[in-house]
């Protein structure tokens, strides 16, 4: 990844911080992107002390003309964009189809789904004028699944899976790869909001016998934004413990 240019979104803490960590690490020039100052400003800092080069930009993924906004950013801060990671998301309301409110399934979507079009839309321009680039899309097992209570999430994800199948078919050619990982329940700070036993239930559904790490699924979403990955476009990579093989 030596100077190559990232855009991560959601990167100030979980799976788009330890992935922030890793792809500056392995040299690329990190746009770390949040809603959060503070912890996507830490985040900088920490890669700089060790030794790596990033910058912060703040964006609400859920406006397009933000999205427009931090891939310009990144083009003019470093010059180019190779890589995209769009991790930013939220679990959403919690509530059967029935009882949810329009708010929380219009919020959810616009979020988990809206924000990945916008960010292709403006990520993928720029990397046209490349000719070449590597866009990750964070799913989740939920978007092939269902899961009670998850109305929104689960159907967020699913149509982020089709459009990322569908983005891959229209760009490859012209030297973009496009896929979406999968990850199964990670310990992150979107878990922290449960209980203990409820966090034991969601162990005892991946078969591994524990909960993910962020540093896990970074590292398959680093390999799919490298050139290792040269012939990997248009699919779908489950990182689950086991949990979609039942």
């Amino acid at each position: 990844m030596k100077n190559k240019v990232v855009i991560i979104t959601g990167a100030g803490s979980g799976i788009g911080e330890a992935t922030a960590l890793l792809f500056a690490k392995e040299g690329a020039k990190v746009v770390v992107s949040d809603i959060n100052d503070e912890t996507g400003e830490e985040v900088v800092k920490r890669i700089e002390k060790a030794g790596g080069t990033a910058s912060f930009f703040k964006a609400d993924v859920a406006s397009a003309a933000e999205n427009k906004a931090l891939v310009d950013f990144s083009i003019k801060t470093y010059g180019q964009l190779d890589v995209a990671v769009n991790n930013a998301g939220i679990g959403g309301e919690a509530n059967k189809i029935a009882d949810m409110t329009l708010e929380g399934w219009h919020r959810v979507i616009d979020v988990n789904l809206h924000s990945v079009f916008y960010g292709m839309k403006y990520q993928i321009e720029a990397m046209l004028k490349n000719g070449q680039g590597s866009i990750v899309n964070i799913s989740s097992i939920l978007g092939s699944v269902g899961f009670e209570g998850s109305a929104g999430y689960v159907a967020a994800k699913h149509a982020l899976n089709g459009m990322t199948r569908t983005a891959a078919l229209e760009y490859s050619g012209q030297g973009i790869r496009i896929n979406s990982v999968g990850p199964a329940f990670i310990d992150t700070p979107l878990l922290d909001q449960l209980d203990d036993e409820i966090k034991k239930q969601l162990i005892s559904l991946h078969p591994i016998g524990r909960l993910g790490r962020s540093k896990e699924v970074a590292e398959l979403i680093l390999w799919l934004g490298s050139d290792k990955a040269s012939f990997a476009t248009g699919s779908y990579y489950p990182i689950d413990g086991g949990y979609l093989a039942r």
